[in-house]
């Protein structure tokens, strides 16, 4: 694992230990300026609970992950799964991601059959120009490792350190190294943005998560996608408090299916150097 080339589907790929225990190998390719990317670490939770669960028709819905440390790279870690309830239709688990004797993830999860509609409704994605219509957008000298590992084109919102008058950004991401649109995919590509609240500073500031919610709109959709098709992201943050701050991420198909929400609160703290 250490030393090859980053491919997430193997960096984030889990091995069963049994009795609901699964390895994995926590790689630098992913990280944030602050230890590994959280929405990184949230897919190698993902994969332990869905091979736990191992019911292929059961697809996660919403997954909910506090960080209580960050992970240390070049190091195995574990999952433990536990199946709190099994019902006809959803299945509710609890993981943990622990690195020796230290806890690190405290997640909560449901998966579930889908279920006869009341009503079909979404939020609409913003309207773009063509994905080819845009440039590479160039890396700032501050991007952490994880921004090498993604193909993003700017066309929404602000850049990073503008000084804007919101955290708006976005525009079109996918993995450059692609790999299918499952569950630990999209839950990167959520928290894998360089933070919308940096439109509003003049210089890189921490932002590392506390807790992350994910929900996923539409699964086989996404599934169903060319993994080398670039998706439609929006990011955005409204408040900035105490040194916290939300983010919302919401990411679209190019034919305007919503395929997955976040929502998350993370440290924005100012450097102890400035």
């Amino acid at each position: 694992m250490a030393g090859e080339d980053p491919h997430f589907g193997r960096d984030s790929a889990v091995e069963p230990l049994g009795d609901g225990r699964y390895r994995a190998f926590v790689t630098p390719s992913w990280s944030a300026p602050v230890g590994p990317n959280g929405g990184y670490i949230a897919a190698i939770v993902i994969h332990a609970i869905e091979a736990q669960v191992a019911d292929p028709a059961r697809h996660l819905r919403s997954i909910t992950l506090h960080y209580l440390r960050s992970p240390a790279v070049d190091r195995d870690a574990q999952v433990h799964v536990t199946v709190e309830r099994s019902g006809r239709s959803v299945t509710t688990v609890t993981a943990r991601l622990v690195q020796d004797d230290d806890l690190c993830i405290l997640a909560l999860a449901a998966l579930s059959l889908p279920f006869p509609p009341a009503a079909d409704y979404a939020t609409a994605p913003p309207t773009l120009p063509p994905y080819a219509a845009l440039p590479a957008g160039d890396l700032p000298e501050q991007a952490p490792e994880i921004a090498h590992r993604l193909d993003i084109r700017y066309g929404l919102g602000h850049p990073p350190f503008s000084l804007a008058p919101e955290a708006l950004t976005g525009g079109y991401v996918r993995l450059a190294n692609p790999v299918a649109y499952d569950a630990g995919v999209l839950a990167l590509l959520v928290d894998a943005w360089l933070p919308a609240p940096w439109c509003r500073l003049d210089a890189v500031a921490g932002a590392p998560t506390l807790d992350l919610t994910v929900h996923f709109r539409a699964p086989e959709v996404a599934l169903a996608l060319d993994p080398a098709t670039p998706l439609i992201g929006r990011y955005r943050s409204g408040t900035s408090r105490d040194g916290l701050s939300e983010e919302d991420a919401e990411i679209w198909a190019p034919d305007g299916t919503l395929l997955v929400q976040g929502r998350q609160l993370a440290l924005l703290r100012a450097r102890r150097d400035r």
